[in-house]
């Protein structure tokens, strides 16, 4: 890629919450260009009309099969990528995907999480930087991670990779809590504020779609899982962020330090993990493409790890301009901090 060419961009799904995210990042970008914005059931109105926040000039088109940009970016409602990317690609454009049709090698298990059908081979490159970083700079498609995926993936990772010195994994509990806009753009009654306001509550317990990822990237499946897992997600009235609790069962206790040491380790070329000496909030990440991690030891002998991502940047569009960095060749931190 030539560094001084302004690369051309659009974005198909701009108008939902993590499709704006990318608009707001990409406008500030000194590489890239914004061509088109796509969004069918927003086609002929003004981005600014519905977040003024982000000044951005551009009207929203239907898309219909273009391919004039470098790169696409699609932030669609799952099941709807798999119609398009094909022909991108045939079109030898550049793609990151942020739904979840691509992401998963299993067929049976896309099948039982997503609730669709894909045909075999539809899986693109895994996104997640800090783990696939040559890989993903090699690629010219990528599957973006799902944001509970990120932030139990980048808090499970170091334990599974790099042959983590004693450090064998027996069994994994997460509770992690999202905000509202985890749930995406469009109205439902349950996510009102008369429903969320003073309240919390447990969904999908079981049969959420970002297990299969997760114990995708770490090694294993959840059809045939090497360790035990169970993944509470729960919804809170805030609106970005989340906060994910890791118990973890180690086959021995190791030293603390031997274990924050690793970390340090492990994520050393990692410009957006931060290991954090006290327990990190949300609030600490909110707006931001990082992910906090705190650790700590339960008296029982269980490992405690704390993350926190925004779930819009990190879990979603931030994740994505990282990734398009690395395969364009630009800074990794570009338009990030």
């Amino acid at each position: 890629m030539d560094q001084n060419k302004r690369v051309t961009a659009s974005i198909i799904g701009a108008s939902g919450y993590s499709g704006a995210e990318l608009v707001g990042l990409l406008m500030r970008h000194p590489k890239v260009a914004i061509e088109e914005i796509y969004a069918h059931t927003q086609a002929g109105k003004h981005f600014s009309d519905l977040y003024p926040a982000i000044h951005c000039d551009k009207v929203f088109q239907a898309y219909s099969g273009q391919y004039g940009s470098d790169i696409y970016f699609l932030a669609l409602p799952h099941g709807e990528a798999l119609q398009i990317i094909p022909g991108l690609l045939a079109a030898g454009k550049t793609v990151i995907d942020l739904s979840g049709d691509f992401r998963l090698k299993s067929i049976a298990e896309h099948r039982k999480f997503y609730g669709g059908e894909k045909p075999e081979g539809a899986f693109l490159q895994y996104g997640m930087p800090e783990l696939f970083g040559d890989d993903i700079a090699a690629a010219t498609a990528i599957s973006n991670p799902g944001c509970y995926a990120t932030s139990i993936i980048l808090g499970l990772a170091p334990l599974f990779r790099d042959n983590a010195p004693g450090m064998a994994v027996e069994s994994v509990n997460v509770t992690a809590v999202s905000g509202i806009s985890g749930a995406g753009r469009s109205s439902k009654t349950e996510l009102s504020f008369s429903e969320m306001s003073g309240n919390m509550r447990a969904y999908k317990v079981g049969a959420h779609q970002h297990t299969p990822e997760i114990m995708q990237a770490l090694g294993s499946s959840a059809e045939n899982p090497g360790f035990r897992f169970v993944f509470t997600p729960m919804i809170a009235p805030y609106v970005r962020g989340i906060y994910s609790v890791l118990n973890v069962r180690l086959s021995s206790r190791v030293d603390m330090e031997s274990i924050r040491t690793h970390y340090r380790k492990f994520y050393a070329q990692a410009p957006f993990v931060r290991l954090r000496d006290g327990v990190t909030e949300v609030r600490h990440v909110a707006h931001t493409n990082f992910c906090d991690i705190s650790l700590a030891w339960e008296d029982d002998g269980s490992l405690v790890i704390i993350t926190a991502i925004d779930n819009l940047v990190k879990g979603a569009a931030g994740q994505a301009v990282q990734n398009m960095n690395l395969m364009l060749g630009f800074e990794e931190t570009t338009a990030l901090l």
